[in-house]
């Protein structure tokens, strides 16, 4: 079905960053990590460049914590790495300019990081074999500013119009509804709460398998397009009755207590404006990404 957007009026516009090593922080001094069962952890983390995790893969049973499928890119200064977060979108293509797979090109898959600063691209993995640590990626960045003009209320974060036009979609007594593979309720809605909207993820608390299960949440995978129930995130993230938001599955499961498979959120609204069905809608497939 097609829903009209302003995309002919959206500016198009180059970001870029480089390919992030996983880090840690200087203190505490131990790098461990506590499980929420309080056991000391300590798994590969996001950033870097993860050769055998992809878009599509499941988001549960990896030997890791949060991890970003594919390629991790991050600008040095501050200041310019808000703009690479706020500014690309979830479907933009990105170009890999330095190194050794110069001119190949990918798509960016989600946003993350510890404090929303970590923007995520897939590459197929022959090219993962060929990016190193430090090469520049420039990301063709469009779609902040996109609206619909039959649904004014609906808000749009960090998805490119190409992406929107090609996910299921239908219009029922002028509701827009989403198709998605399943739905997050507020309750399980954990890390990423108390960050920006416009960047990062919101995290599914997974430590209660059993709840996880019954909402059909446990089968989860890289990709996946879901709704999040009462959660507005027209600015930031809050718990409001009636209200929508739509997510993409950016990231893998982690052990640690609030955490879970991340989650870039690409729409919002409150009071009803936006809704969901339940399709088969993983961006893997919708955009023919190779693994």
């Amino acid at each position: 079905m097609t829903v009209t957007t302003n995309a002919s009026d959206l500016v198009a516009v180059s970001v870029a960053g480089r390919v992030a090593n996983p880090g840690f922080s200087a203190l505490p001094a131990e790098p461990y990590r506590l499980t929420a069962e309080g056991k000391a952890f300590l798994w590969p983390t996001f950033g870097g460049i993860v050769y055998n995790v992809s878009v599509g893969d499941s988001a549960f049973g990896w030997s890791g914590d949060c991890v970003h499928p594919s390629v991790s890119i991050a600008h040095p200064d501050a200041n310019k790495n808000r703009g690479l977060n706020i500014f690309a979108c979830v479907g933009n293509r990105a170009t890999v300019t330095s190194g050794a797979a110069k001119g190949v090109t990918g798509t960016v898959t989600g946003k993350s990081g510890r404090f929303s600063d970590q923007v995520i691209v897939h590459f197929d993995r022959a090219t993962r074999q060929k990016i190193a640590v430090d090469d520049q990626i420039m990301i063709a960045a469009e779609g902040v500013g996109m609206t619909l003009a039959d649904h004014p209320g609906i808000a749009f974060k960090s998805l490119a119009p190409a992406l929107f036009d090609k996910l299921p979609k239908t219009v029922e007594n002028g509701v827009l509804k989403m198709g998605v593979v399943a739905t997050v309720p507020p309750h399980m809605v954990g890390a990423g709460a108390g960050l920006t909207s416009e960047g990062g993820s919101l995290h599914i608390q997974s430590t209660d398998r059993a709840e996880l299960a019954r909402h059909g949440l446990d089968k989860l995978r890289l990709g996946d397009v879901v709704a999040i129930a009462d959660t507005d995130s027209r600015y930031n993230h809050g718990y409001l009755r009636g209200a929508m938001s739509i997510g993409i599955v950016g990231q893998t499961d982690g052990p640690r207590a609030g955490y879970g498979p991340g989650m870039t959120v690409v729409m919002t609204a409150p009071d009803g404006q936006l809704s969901s069905y339940e399709a088969a809608a993983n961006i893997a497939d919708i955009l023919e990404l190779s693994a």
